[in-house]
């Protein structure tokens, strides 16, 4: 530190470096010896000690500046010596040239850096980590994540878990690893961390199947265990390798598991399977040396690879070595042969003597390799450690001394000596000369620091203060030990401290002081002033006095501020894993008492200190030292009743508490904050379990406040949930009570000091003699009654009496272990517990809840219940007279009501005498009884509510009438005969019930064999109120058992419990009983129904058996409706068994006995067993079958067919009507029985399909499972079905419509209505159902199948001739009316569909009787036209029709007239038609007659390439040489032999016009495009008289176009806006100006191939698919007849076929011609787009397959223009960011990434160019630029444009194409002042005057367009004023 400057003003002054405190000034101080806050403001010292104060610091601040001024002097020494250190840390390769290095290679924390290949031994595994031992004594960290390459194996994960590092790696193993990471340079050199990876896939990056030799030692993982051997995976993809099991040489197994890295030696290499065959021979392993290679690389060099190395010289550190020929090494002193070194070791390394070393670390980067030849590493083995760290050893040997290094000592150990190397600054407390005080062979009292595993090398220290004190290392910290430490640091998670030896301790935030501190860093800041507990030192600025202030601080305020530096003293709070972590909390520093470190110390009555850490509404937990933790209740904190914790206790607070109860073994103490127990009073008198009464005081949300009776000091506490065992009477209960209401009982749950846990639960009140307060009060298998205190994951705790507290596991929580608990139980529910363990060692209690152990065997719950509701009817109503109704309305009394209300659910009566009182009769209870409102009625009742106020009542006779005959005048005689009626009653009976009324807690019961008396049962019980209730029927048969009889307690009523309540208490005798059962297949036995549901009778019988009878087993034909609509619950029948019980039938709630009521099978038993339990499979194609309606979704119908076999029914299937069809899932409900035809059967899933209607072929054979995907077996042609409309075609494609599951038809527009209607399409909408007859099926391709539909109702018939369709061209003639659709308009014509098989041409001439200007703007596509048909050509299947009315028709002449007029040896001029390899076809002028010129009558001499010489539409001369009017076929010659000898002249060879097909960037191949491209023919038509016909396929299309771009840029013309301008602009171009001529050149070229394909392709439509394929071979290179076939398939709806169409494209077409490839490839896209499954995921396929074939850049760009047309914006977004990634030099990428958000507004267009300018290179910064610009004017915003354009032109502004294009911009958004003002800057350039010219004459190009004649003489001026300036 500098010394401190001499300024004028204040400064604050300078105290001990690094403000470090001397510990002299700040003693151990643990006694009390002066006042901790000292009272008052004044000082205690006299003035002597102030001045001797103020002396001391004076003192201390000169020996500052000495200190500073001398380490300065050092520092300007120790400079002159950087040399000799810049030696000893760098790094030296091979690549030495000239002077040696003075010292070996040595790795150090400066040195080391990223890609470093290091050899090392694991020295710790943890969970998340690995801790290797590097050479030269470093450490490295290796993440789990990198400890290992993830395995494509279900047994090894990619994250590690707790314990797989452990398992595949071990402490002491050797590995080789590589660097990822040093932590970053401006960390404290101690403190960065070296980053390491274990992974061979970065460790054998450079590693290949080629370099590897047979002999060579690898690592790799076990992949897999086979039974053989395991499989290797090395990191890399490429190979993979094999190790046997078992070593032949050794005879040895191996025990490793998947995972686990194991080195080999390379037995053989299998380069054609690539797969490595190593050895685990370990002998061979550890003795294997490198060979050398020739061309090795350093990349191939490994650590811990073996190599032989010669001595080249010896280093001052060490010695240098060469190996493998072309590499150099060095060896430093830790790594030599010998273990101890001499000081002579120089001797021993001669040059060129031979060692075996092994690589030690590689630095790729300095080619630096550093060897070790330590015998142990030599040999493959980590050196053993023999020493610990704080190892005292008092004889120790010197062997070397090293000046200014330090010593080399031989530290005595068993079994040899450990070599420890104690460092200069470790030999003694002060500086000392070596030479002088230590001579080899001396010893030395020596202390072990550290340990270097790799080396094998200890480090020591000397120092005598190394021997001193109690603490050294981690393992000598004991948790309460008191200890000074030095603070080092603070941040906000606490304050770090070291103690004298070095050991770090942390000091966490809440323990820096006694209150709580919120900012850490503020408050215990760095200062130049010390504030202790009793004053404030303050340094004055510069020389002035120090002086002391005493302050009085108020204890809450008091807080010790730690100063980094500043030594203080701590208390070790505990000691895990080297962490240690101390407190400075005064009294617990203080503390003289004892402390509890464990829980075998935590004594009762045990008095000490501790610290809360957490407070909850019962207690505060309290924390110890070494992590211990006990309870304090609240009854324990001393707390007055009522009161808050939080305000008497904080957390972090340090509390005296006193151990009531210590628990080792469960880890649980118990403690109290009453240091002394509190003494015996009268209050002790009221224990848990003890009744006690009182008066309620308050009443909270939660909680009811009571005013014990037997207590005079003590008030009760009862909480909600123990108001009443049912929830919702208790939540009921809450409501009504208030203060001053008297509980009669409440039983003492357990007592907090002054106030009691009471609760008013009746099976607690009630069962009080039987709940334990004892663990010892608890036997085995007994039931008691408890509450549930807390519900966790695993199961349920339950609290008896006090503490009391029992477990319940999730497992015997519930009878059902899927359950979630949360669900089941609610905290406070009553429980009957069963005991299952009791563990008097740990105390504890496992109990069970399953309602099978648990369930009541009394009416206690209901009975509660009903006592309640009367209690709360009481508490409702404010006088005594509002509950005297209730005895008007006596169980099983007659009363009479009037008719109030009729309701859906039933009728409400009122009563005359109570006018708050209704009674309520169900549709059940009215006994087909016809009410009337206002109608008076006798009705008996049943129920009565007294919460509600509503009685239940019915009127069925056996209710009814039994009272009538007897008087009712008397109430005694009324009890006489409830007497009479329940005298045969007895408890603990079990009888038979019938359910009246399922109300929502319980059943209302009557009892037919006793009289019809009214018994009362709960629907739940304890342990179930929360589970689903079992549902109830009225009139169901149920068996119950009499728990008590009416009487007085309870409330008149007759209680009973229901036997499916208690079901599970004779489970295990009736498992006994099924056991020894004798039931066999085919035995006839009674069974009683127990539930009726809609397909199955739920039965039991014998012992406890349940079985079902089946809906099918009901009858013998299936064929009525509801069969099970006569039976009811509680009936008893005769079935017979047909099949045995199995598991998957107990899992659906029986035991799987199938039963059978069919009337055959009852009457007699011939059949076997085996016949009766197995299903007749055989089913028959035809064959009719009945079911059942099982189940029905919006597609299906699905149908049981026997107990085994299901059917399904296909919507479409059920019915051909529309109206049928769209009530479906109405027609067909659950229970309805269907009889259908079997068309297809899959025997493996039991499964039929069926139809309704009876298919074709009756007799046939079924079709196999997989038909119903390949056939319409079922349908023929004829055949009325249903269809459902999936897709309107667009034009006048007609429709598509599903007709099977798999299946599709399509109806024709022609076919679409029955009358010829303007709009037939208008009525149709997707989804609609339609009724459609089969007109024709076609099996196409392999399995496909085509159907033609029709939507007519009528069929031509002779009245309809309006609505007749032509079927056949024979059914035309000439004068014939017609009427017809427009299918194609052009310029010339139009086509007209006048059926699903014929088109008809209509010319120009012949469409109207007044001029046609424009056909299509006056025709439409699907326009209704009527004319007449004019001719018909049935061999060329051509017809021509006129729309004309009057009778000048122009009326072509026929092909025979034409032919009649050419003659052998005419010399004829024609047109080129198309041109084909072998020869020419030539439309021949004046006549409509094509002829051949074949190849070999085109020139004298042979012509390679016809292409290349001829092309469509070429005028050419020929000469005619054969006419064949039979087969109408002109042979032609153009040799010019002919043309001279006939006087003529040849004609030049070509001429080029412009016949490309006008496709803006991409070819677009809808079926309509065929009609387009066919009006050009109809040009030529008008010449030649040839027009082709058009093949339905047009009509076809059901898919939208396969767009194929051809470019990569498309929509913006971007491109052509910059070259036009370049052009005009610029004159240093012309070379660039070529290169584009000729491109475009190419693409034209292109362009007229592809036009000649589609007119070759217009010529002969294919109309079938092997036309297409002759086609095809024809031109397999051409990708435009690829996907017309595609497009054709597609429009028979067979996806499948167009797939494999493009698959065959892929294949044929050759890998040279990549565009057309291309074109198919982006076909495929738009395929899989429209029709993939899903969509994006099979793109994703094929955009990867196209990848592997194509040029990436134009496959991502096709790909990203179907994204953008199909408006897929996010799948556009990603790609491009992975294209500006992949293709980052791409400026076409860029622009496109800026063009996707300019056209969608989209914000950070500058980002992306600031991006894109970055990654771009220099030379297209200006084009990527100039096209954004554009872009931003054209679709974005304008202002962006021009700032970019600016930005350009200041950078080169003589570019005159930049201001071209500016300019174009701005003319185009047409601001006139802007571009006026752009002109003006332009041409006052100085520029040379041809660019000027352009300028100029731009500028008066514009005002003649848009100025007027001033402003042009204006610019004319202007340019003769520049002309002059040249002069």
């Amino acid at each position: 530190m500098a010394p401190p400057a001499k300024k004028t003003h204040s400064e604050r002054p300078r105290g001990r470096p690094n403000g470090v405190v001397p510990s002299s000034k700040l003693p151990l101080q643990l006694e009390d010896d002066v006042p901790d806050f000292p009272r008052g403001g004044g000082t205690s010292l006299s003035r002597e000690e102030r001045n001797e104060a103020r002396e001391g610091v004076d003192k201390d601040f000169e020996t500052d500046n000495r200190v500073l001024k001398k380490r300065k002097k050092d520092k300007r020494v120790q400079n002159k010596n950087n040399s000799t250190e810049d030696d000893l840390g760098l790094l030296f390769g091979d690549g030495i040239t000239g002077k040696l290095p003075r010292f070996a290679n040595k790795i150090t924390l400066k040195n080391v850096s990223s890609g470093m290949k290091l050899w090392g031994v694991i020295a710790e595994v943890n969970e998340k980590d690995i801790v290797v031992s590097l050479p030269g004594g470093l450490r490295g960290l290796i993440r789990a994540c990198d400890a290992f390459d993830p395995i494509p194996s279900d047994e090894v994960k990619g994250d590690a878990d707790n314990s797989f590092l452990s398992r595949i790696y071990q402490k002491g193993q050797l590995v080789s690893c590589v660097v990822l990471q040093v932590d970053d340079d401006r960390k404290e050199l101690a403190k960065r961390k070296i980053w390491l990876s274990l992974r061979l896939s970065v460790l054998h990056k450079s590693l290949t199947l080629d370099s590897i030799q047979e002999g060579m030692v690898l690592s790799a993982y076990v992949k897999s265990i086979e039974d053989h051997g395991f499989m290797l995976h090395f990191g890399l993809p490429s190979f993979a390798g094999f190790m046997p099991k078992q070593n032949q040489s050794e005879g040895r197994n191996l025990n490793v598991g998947i995972g686990q890295l194991l080195q080999g030696i390379v037995k053989s290499v299998d380069r054609s399977r690539k797969v490595v065959h190593m050895s685990s021979d370990l002998d061979m392993v550890s003795k294997y040396v490198t060979k050398e290679l020739k061309g090795i690389s350093i990349d191939l060099l490994v650590p811990g690879m073996m190599v032989n190395a010669r001595v080249q010289s010896t280093l001052e550190n060490g010695i240098l070595l060469s190996f493998l020929t072309y590499f150099t090494g060095t060896v430093d002193l830790f790594n030599l042969d010998k273990t101890f070194p001499s000081s002579r070791w120089k001797n021993d390394y001669a040059k060129n003597v031979k060692f075996n070393a092994r690589i030690l670390f590689i630095d790729p980067s300095t080619r630096a390799v550093g060897l070790t030849l330590s015998p142990q590493l030599v040999s493959n083995k980590a050196p053993a450690s023999l020493v610990k760290v704080g190892d005292i050893f008092e004889q120790c040997k010197v062997v070397r001394v090293d000046k200014g290094s330090g010593l080399l000592l031989e530290v005595p150990t068993v079994p040899v000596p450990t070599p420890t190397y104690v460092n200069v600054t470790d030999v003694a407390d002060k500086e000392v000369k070596l030479d002088k005080i230590f001579k080899e062979g001396s010893s030395v009292r020596a202390r072990i620091l550290g340990y270097r595993h790799l080396e094998g090398l200890a480090t020591g220290t000397l120092k005598t203060s190394a021997f001193e004190g109690s603490v050294f290392t981690h393992s000598d910290v004991k948790p309460g030990m008191v200890v000074k430490a030095k603070v080092i640091a603070v941040d906000s998670f606490g304050a770090i401290v070291q103690l004298a030896s070095g050991v770090k301790a942390l000091c966490p935030l809440r323990h820096m002081s006694e209150f709580e501190i919120t900012k850490p860093r503020k408050k215990f800041e760095v200062v130049k002033f010390i504030l202790c507990a009793r004053a404030i030192v303050a340094f004055v600025w510069s020389r002035m006095v120090l002086w002391i202030l005493f302050c009085n601080f108020n204890s809450h305020h008091c807080i010790n501020i730690f100063q980094v530096g500043i030594e203080l003293v701590f208390r070790v709070l505990g000691c895990k894993s080297k962490r240690i972590t101390v407190t400075h909390k005064k009294t617990l520093v203080k503390s003289k008492l004892e402390i509890l470190s464990s829980y075998a110390d935590g004594t009762d009555g045990l008095v000490t200190h501790g610290w809360i850490t957490k407070i909850e509404k019962h207690g505060c937990f309290v924390r110890f030292y070494n992590g211990v933790q006990g309870f304090a209740p609240r009854s324990e904190l001393g707390l007055s009743p009522g009161s808050d914790i939080h305000s008497m206790y904080h957390v972090e607070q340090v509390v005296k508490c006193r151990v009531v109860k210590c628990l080792p073994a469960s880890h649980r103490i118990n403690l109290s904050f009453n240091i002394t127990p509190t003494r015996g009073s009268e209050d002790e008198l009221i224990k848990p379990g003890s009744l006690v009464s009182g008066v309620v005081e308050s009443v909270a949300t939660q909680t009811i406040l009571v005013a014990v009776h037997e207590s005079s000091h003590m008030k009760g506490t009862i909480f909600l949930e123990h108001l009443a065992d049912h929830h919702g009477l208790a939540t009921l209960l809450m409501s009504v009570v208030k203060p001053g209401y008297h509980f009669d009982k409440l039983l003492v749950l357990d007592v907090e000091g002054n106030n009691m846990i009471l609760t008013a639960k009746h099976s607690l009140v009630n069962s009080v003699e039987q709940l334990p307060v004892d663990i010892s009060q608890i036997s085995c298998h007994s039931v008691v009654h408890g509450y549930i205190c807390n519900i966790i994951d695993t199961g349920c705790f339950v609290r008896f009496m006090g503490r009391l507290t029992g477990f319940a596991p999730k497992s015997k929580a519930t009878d059902d272990r899927r359950s979630d608990l949360s669900e089941v139980f609610y905290v406070g529910q009553s429980v009957r517990s069963n005991i299952v363990d009791i563990s008097s060692d740990t105390g504890r209690i496992t109990l069970s809840l399953k309602q099978s152990l648990c369930s009541s065997t009394d009416a206690s719950f209901i009975q509660e219940y009903f006592f309640l509701e009367e209690k709360i009817s009481e508490l409702q109503v404010l006088d005594s007279q509002g509950l005297r109704w209730t005895d008007g309305f006596g169980i099983c009394s007659v009363i009479e009501g009037k008719v109030h209300e009729i309701k859906d659910f039933g009728v409400v009566i009122s009563f005359q005498e109570y006018s708050d009182v209704y009674g309520f009769i169900s549709h059940y209870h009215l006994a087909e009884t016809t009410l009337e409102k206002h109608s008076v009625v006798r009705a008996a009742v049943l129920d009565v509510s007294r919460i509600e106020r509503l009685v239940d009542l019915s009127l069925k006779p056996e209710f009814v009438n039994k009272t009538k005959e007897e008087s009712s005048t008397s109430k005694t005689l009324k009890k006489k005969r409830k007497r009479e009626a329940h005298k045969d009653l007895e408890a603990n009976q079990v009888v038979n019930a019938v359910v009246e009324i399922v109300k929502e807690n319980y059943l209302v019961l009557s009892l037919p064999a006793y009289n019809y008396s009214i018994g009362y049962a709960s629907l739940t019980d304890y342990n179930t109120q929360r589970l689903p209730l079992k549902q109830f029927s009225h009139g169901q048969s149920v068996s119950a058992t009499v728990m008590a009889l009416p009487g007085p307690t309870t409330g008149g009523r007759l209680l009973l419990l229901l036997k499916s309540l208690s079901d599970g208490m004779g489970t295990y005798s009736s498992k006994r009983a099924k056991k020894n059962s004798s039931y066999d297949v085919g035995s006839l036995i009674q069974a009683e129904i127990t539930e009726i549901k809609p397909l199955e009778l739920r039965v039991k019988f014998g012992s406890g058996f349940n079985g079902r009878i089946h809906i099918t087993e009901a009858t013998d034909d299936n064929s009525a409706d509801s069969p099970f609509s006569n039976y009811r619950v509680g009936q008893t029948l005769t079935a017979r068994i047909v099949s045995k019980g199995n598991k998957t039938a107990k899992s659906r709630g029986y035991d799987g006995w199938e039963l059978s009521i069919k009337p055959s099978l009852l009457k007699g038993y011939t059949e076997t067993s085996k016949s009766l339990s197995s299903e007749d499979i055989n089913y028959s194609y035809g064959q009719c079958v009945s079911g059942f309606v099982y189940k029905i979704d919006p597609e299906w119908a699905w149908l049981t067919v026997s107990r085994e076999f299901m059917a399904q029914l296909y919507i479409l299937d059920s019915s051909c009507e529309p109206c049928e069809l769209a009530d479906f899932q109405k027609r067909f409900y659950v229970g309805k029985a269907i009889s259908g035809f079997v068309i297809n059967v899959n025997k493996e899933k039991k499964l039929l399909r069926v139809v309704l209607h009876a298919p074709p072929n009756g007799s046939g054979e079924l079709k196999g499972a997989d038909s119903d995907h390949n056939s319409l077996c079922h349908l023929a042609e004829g055949s009325v079905v249903g269809g459902r409309i999936s897709k309107i075609l667009p034009g006048v494609g007609g429709l598509l419509v599903q007709i099977d599951q798999h299946h599709y038809g399509k109806v024709h527009f022609t076919e679409l209505t029955d009358a010829w209607v303007p709009k037939p399409l208008s009525g149709y909408q997707i989804g609609q159902f339609v009724k459609c007859r089969v007109l024709e099926i076609n099996n196409a391709f392999k399995g496909s199948v085509h159907v033609d539909l029709s939507l007519r109702s009528t069929q031509d018939a002779a009245g309809h001739t309006s609505a007749r369709r032509v079927d056949t061209i024979t059914d035309l003639h000439p004068d014939m009316a017609v009427q017809g659709y427009v299918k194609n308009v052009s310029q010339k014509g139009c086509f007209i569909m006048l059926s699903r098989n014929i088109d008809a041409r209509i010319l120009i001439s012949n469409l109207s009787d007044n001029f046609v200007e424009n056909p299509e703007k006056d025709f439409s596509v699907g326009e209704l036209v009527t004319g007449k048909v004019l001719s018909v050509e049935p061999l060329s299947k051509r017809v021509e029709v006129t729309l004309r009315t009057s009778s000048a028709v122009c009326v072509p002449k026929s092909n025979s007239d034409h032919l009649n007029q050419i003659t052998v040896g005419d010399i004829i001029h024609g047109k080129v038609k198309r041109v084909e390899s072998y020869g020419l076809f030539i439309s021949i002028d004046q006549t409509n007659v094509v002829g051949l010129c074949h190849v070999s009558e085109l020139s004298d001499d042979h012509i390679d390439d016809l292409l290349a010489k001829f092309k469509a539409g070429e005028r050419v001369t020929a000469k005619v040489l054969k006419v064949d009017k039979e087969r109408n076929r002109v042979s032609l010659g153009m040799k010019n032999s002919y043309i001279i000898s006939e006087g003529g002249s040849p004609t030049p060879s070509s001429q080029n016009i412009d016949s490309a097909i006008g496709m803006n960037g991409s070819v677009v191949i809808p079926a309509p495009a065929l009609s387009e491209n066919s009006s050009e023919d109809m040009n030529n038509g008008s010449d030649v008289g040839h027009i082709p016909l058009l093949a339905d396929a047009e009509s076809r299309a059901l898919v939208p176009p396969l767009e194929v771009p051809l470019d990569d840029i498309e929509s913006v013309d971007i491109q052509g806006d910059v070259s036009q301008s370049a052009v005009d602009a610029t004159d240093g171009i012309e070379e660039k100006n070529d290169k584009k001529a000729k491109k475009k050149a190419r693409e034209e070229r292109e362009r007229e191939i592809r036009a000649a394909e589609e007119r070759l392709l217009e010529k002969d439509i294919p109309r079938s698919a092997d036309e297409f394929e002759k086609l095809i071979r024809s031109s397999p290179n051409s990708s435009f007849i690829w996907i017309k076939y595609m497009a054709f398939m597609l429009s028979l709806a067979d996806v499948e076929k167009a797939r494999s169409i493009a698959e065959r494209a892929l294949r044929t077409i050759n890998i040279r011609e990549e565009s057309e490839k291309l074109n198919v490839w982006v076909a495929y896209f738009n395929l899989e787009n429209e029709y993939g499954n899903p969509p994006e995921e099979a793109v994703s396929k094929i955009f990867e397959r196209a990848l592997q074939y194509c040029d990436p850049k134009k496959v991502n760009l096709a790909l990203l223009g179907m994204y953008e047309r199909t408006e897929q914006h996010k799948l556009a977004d990603d790609l491009l960011n992975k294209m500006s990634r992949k293709f980052k030099q791409s400026c076409k990428v860029w622009v496109r990434k800026v063009q996707s958000l300019v056209k969608r507004n989209s914000d950070g267009v500058q980002s992306v160019v600031e991006r894109g300018l970055k990654s771009l290179p220099r030379h297209k910064h200006i084009k990527f630029i100039t096209q954004t610009a554009i872009l931003e004017f054209k679709c974005g915003v304008p202002d962006r444009g021009r700032s970019l354009f600016e930005k350009m032109l200041r950078e080169y502004p003589k570019r005159t194409d930049l201001w071209s294009v500016y300019l174009d911009q701005e003319i185009r958004v047409g601001d006139a002042d802007l571009i006026r003002a752009l002109f003006e800057r332009a041409i006052s350039l100085s520029l040379p005057p041809k660019k000027m010219k352009f300028l100029f004459n731009k500028y008066l190009q514009y005002e003649k367009s848009s100025g007027d004649e001033q402003r042009i003489e204006s610019v004319k001026a202007k340019a003769m004023e520049y002309v002059a300036t040249l002069d």
